[in-house]
Order: structure tokens, then C-alpha cells, then sequence
């Protein structure tokens, strides 16, 4: 019996369940657990009519209303785009993947006010990229079209990195069967292939959707921060904190992180749903 019970504790390479549990939900509680409790907190001095008059207020919606579209719009197109990404990182080899792979985190370490400002100076009408559509009469910097744009580059190595993992693991010779039997590209892409990334591209979705919505710093300088155009809801959050507005803030912060938990229990849902395909 001791010999087994010693096999059984040398499988285990940190200290024991119960003072890794502990350590876990200690970290679990200071990082995330204690800070949304007292978000919740601060909600509880408001009423609830007090609730819905700060959320419906028309500047307010009109907030809601540019980031969640804008979010959604630049979720679809890394989407697809995320998708071909993936795919030619996996599929093609060619001179300096390697280095256009690390590229993909490169919105991860770039301090988002950095991107901001950078997307800015190029989409103005005086930037290099700004100044060509200018021409046509076209704005891209202090519209709702730069804020997609800032949000599709904080939010493009969402997708890359939940479908590459799964086409390096897609044995390509599901495809050669196809294709002797007749199949064609579109019929073996459709039909063999999309079915077994669907789980991943839609998990990436809905984290650039997710991370969209709360971004900050790389959009509150390319958006011009109109109210009712370009006002997005984090800067109406930290507009109202530095008026030490705290129960307006905790308001549409609340409406936020709701949203949040929408969209992880949606990754979640997905991300079961594809084990249990699998284990099928």
C-alpha cells in the first residue's frame, strides 16, 4: 500500500491539491474576484430606476451603440481575415514565417496608446495612408471607420491563435481523400475542413468581439470622441470618473461586464460543445 501511495504523490509535480488550490483562488481573489465584487458593490447604492436613467440616457446608448457595432464589424473581419492568416502560417512555408508569425503578437506587447496614437498620424488626412484616401473625399481618422481599424488590429491574434493550433493538428490527408474522390476545393473546405475549425474561429470571434468592446487606449485617439458619433462606452466610463462621477461610472460599467460574461459564457459553450464532438 505505501509503495502505491508513494507512486501516486510522485506523479504530482506541485506541492499538493490543497495548497495549490489555495494559491490559486488567493491570486484568483486579488486579481479578479475582489475588484468585480466591489464594481457589484458600488452598483448596489444605486436604485434600480437610478440604473436604467443613466443607462438609457441618449449619450449613453449612443455609446453602447459605436462600440458594440464597431466591435462586432472589426470581430467579422478578423474573422475571415484570421482565418487566411492561420492558414498560410500553417499550410504555405515560405521566407520569413517565422517572423511574420511573431508579428501576429505583436498587438499583444504594443502598448495600446502607442498603437493609438500610430494608427492615428497614419489615417489622418496628413499620414501617409490617411492623405491617399483623402483624395476621394474619404475620412478614415476621427470616424467610426478608424475605430474598426483599431480595433481590428488589437484584435486579430484572437482568431489567428484559436485556429492555427487546430490546422497544425488537421491532417492533411482528409483533403487527399477528398480530392481522389472527386471533391473539389470548395466542396473539401466546406465540407472537411471549416466543420472542424468552426469551434476555434468562432472562440476567436467572440474574444477580439469581447476585447473590443473594453478597449481604450489604442481607440480614444483615432475616434475623435464626438458624442453620439465616435464616443465609445470605456471613454464615457472615464469620463464620468474623472468628474468623481462614481455611480455613472459603476453604471455603464455594470452594462459592460455583463456583456462580458455574455461573451464568456459563450467561448465556454463553444469551446464544450467542440470537447464533446471530439470525445464523440
Amino acid at each position: 500500500m505505501s509503495s502505491k501511495r508513494e507512486k501516486r504523490r510522485s506523479k504530482h509535480i506541485l506541492p499538493g491539491f490543497g495548497l495549490s488550490l489555495g494559491i490559486t483562488m488567493s491570486m484568483l481573489s486579488i486579481i479578479v474576484i475582489i475588484p468585480l465584487l466591489s464594481l457589484f458593490w458600488g452598483g448596489t447604492e444605486l436604485s434600480w430606476a437610478d440604473f436604467i436613467s443613466i443607462i438609457s440616457r441618449g449619450r449613453v446608448l449612443a455609446a453602447f451603440r459605436v462600440s458594440i457595432v464597431c466591435s462586432f464589424i472589426a470581430a467579422l473581419f478578423n474573422l475571415f481575415m484570421g482565418l487566411v492568416l492561420a492558414w498560410v502560417l500553417v499550410r504555405y512555408p515560405f521566407p520569413g514565417r517565422k517572423f511574420v508569425d511573431g508579428l501576429i503578437e505583436l498587438p499583444f506587447a504594443l502598448p495600446t496608446a502607442i498603437a493609438g496614437m500610430t494608427l492615428a498620424s497614419l489615417t489622418a488626412d496628413t499620414g501617409w495612408v490617411g492623405s491617399l484616401f483623402a483624395r476621394f473625399g474619404i475620412e478614415i481618422a476621427y470616424t467610426r471607420t478608424g475605430i474598426v481599424i483599431a480595433l481590428i488590429f488589437v484584435g486579430i491574434p484572437f482568431v489567428v491563435r484559436s485556429v492555427q493550433p487546430v490546422l497544425e493538428q488537421l491532417d492533411p490527408v482528409y483533403e487527399e481523400a477528398a480530392g481522389m474522390m472527386g471533391a473539389s476545393r470548395c466542396t473539401t473546405f466546406f465540407r472537411i475542413i471549416l466543420p472542424e475549425l468552426r469551434p476555434a474561429a468562432l472562440t476567436g470571434f467572440a474574444l477580439a468581439f469581447a476585447r473590443g468592446l473594453g478597449e481604450y487606449g489604442s481607440v480614444v485617439f483615432i475616434a475623435g470622441n464626438q458624442p453620439y458619433e465616435t464616443e465609445i462606452a470605456p471613454l464615457m466610463i472615464m469620463a464620468q470618473l474623472e468628474e468623481y462621477d462614481y455611480g455613472e461610472a459603476t453604471a455603464i460599467a455594470l452594462v459592460m461586464l455583463g456583456i462580458a460574461f455574455v461573451m464568456l459564457f459563450v467561448v465556454n459553450g463553444i469551446q464544450l460543445r467542440a470537447r464533446r464532438r471530439t470525445n464523440a
